[in-house]
């Protein structure tokens, strides 16, 4: 399986944590494996690194997340879809060391098969600021 591919099933389960809303993330996490039938332990653990390393640094991560919006904008506005794709791009890119081009590019394809018809150039903008504000850029 890619990359591509196994970031597609982690923004999933993120996705599925944010509308959810669960404490229990090991067994979220267990059925999302089982139900999508993931045997290769390398995509198991993937995906477990990044579901619990988004909760784990999540009020950094948001704080991140909230210095790229505009004034007029609250992370409570933000669609839960492009809410999970922001999650999941500044995770690996501040604590996997993801090449912020890389993860950049994914981000914008996700929302551009998840999201809205704007989605993608928010995605985009968002974690242009987003890198400012992790001295990235």
């Amino acid at each position: 399986m890619s990359r591509t591919k196994v970031r597609e099933l982690a923004f999933k389960l993120v996705y599925s944590m944010e509308i959810q809303q669960t404490d229990n993330l090991e067994e979220q996490v267990g059925l999302f494996i089982e139900q999508n039938e993931i045997e290769k332990e390398e995509t198991v653990e993937y995906i477990k690194d990044v579901i619990f390393g988004i909760k784990k640094n999540h009020v950094e991560i948001e704080d991140i997340i909230k210095k790229c919006l505009t004034e007029k904008w609250t992370i409570e506005r933000i669609s839960k879809i492009n809410l999970s794709i922001l999650k999941l791009a500044i995770y690996e890119i501040k604590y996997k060391n993801i090449p912020y081009k890389v993860e950049i590019n994914e981000a914008v394809e996700l929302a551009k098969k998840y999201g809205e018809e704007t989605s993608s150039k928010f995605i985009n903008g968002a974690l242009a600021t987003a890198l400012k504000h992790m001295k990235l850029l």
